[in-house]
């Protein structure tokens, strides 16, 4: 099953449960990690190297977190939609289909709304 994406950036609450959700959801790994001042940063990775996932976690956050600064909405391409859908509906993790669009949400344990589409 593949993800098809090029870089997106998420805040996230725990970095390690979010490394871990990550790398089952999307068949990800973890590639870099990095530490700063008041925060670090996992970079995860497709298996063919087409496309990175920046999750960072900040030590102080004033507000609920949410997407990285330019990102509002996540979408990811699937070329066996049908397996992709079977993986997270056994993760327990599906929380909206829509068939007539045919696609379907996935949610991360921050709250984000995951779009898993197939390749067209």
């Amino acid at each position: 099953m593949k993800f098809k994406m090029v870089h997106c950036n998420i805040n996230v609450s725990n970095l390690e449960r979010s490394v871990a959700f990550y790398t089952e959801a999307l068949h990800m790994k973890e590639a870099n990690r990095k530490n700063g001042e008041g925060f670090t940063l996992a970079f995860l990775e497709d298996e063919g190297r087409n496309f990175l996932l920046e999750l960072t976690e900040l030590a102080e956050h004033p507000q609920k977190y949410d997407l990285g600064e330019n990102e509002s909405h996540i979408a990811f391409q699937t070329e066996d939609y049908e397996a992709a859908y079977a993986h997270h509906k056994n993760m327990g993790c599906i929380c909206y289909e829509n068939t007539e669009m045919g696609l379907y949400f996935i949610e991360d344990p921050d709250g984000y709304w995951l779009e898993i589409v197939p390749v067209r």
